[in-house]
């Protein structure tokens, strides 16, 4: 046997006193990070512009200029990326000089 649930004062669709509140999601973008490459006295020039086409995507004239403000600045901003994916290219390019023999330093930091 069922027993059907009793409405009491204030529980039925009738009742005036009921408050329907709205929420809305508001999604947040994932904070970005800034991959930098840092100058030194040893990797070749030929070298950076190498990475900063096979990992960046960059044409070959954007990255000379690039491997160019590296060597006069001493630092240059290669891309913005979220987290996880300036991580990985971080690590990339560290394991590419690396395998190559060049002390070539590449780091991320929050934008």
């Amino acid at each position: 046997m069922q027993i059907a649930p009793t409405m009491t004062d204030g529980d039925g669709p009738d009742n005036d006193d009921a408050v329907v509140t709205k929420t809305k999601t508001r999604t947040q973008r994932p904070p970005m990070y800034k991959v930098m490459l840092l100058n030194d006295d040893y990797t070749p020039m030929e070298f950076v512009v190498h990475v900063l086409e096979r990992f960046f995507g960059m044409s070959h004239a954007m990255a000379f200029d690039i491997m160019l403000t590296v060597h006069k600045k001493g630092v240059a901003v290669v891309g913005v990326f979220s987290h996880e994916v300036a991580e990985t290219k971080v690590a990339q390019v560290m394991d590419f000089a690396r395998r190559h023999q060049h002390p070539l330093q590449c780091t991320l930091e929050k934008e």
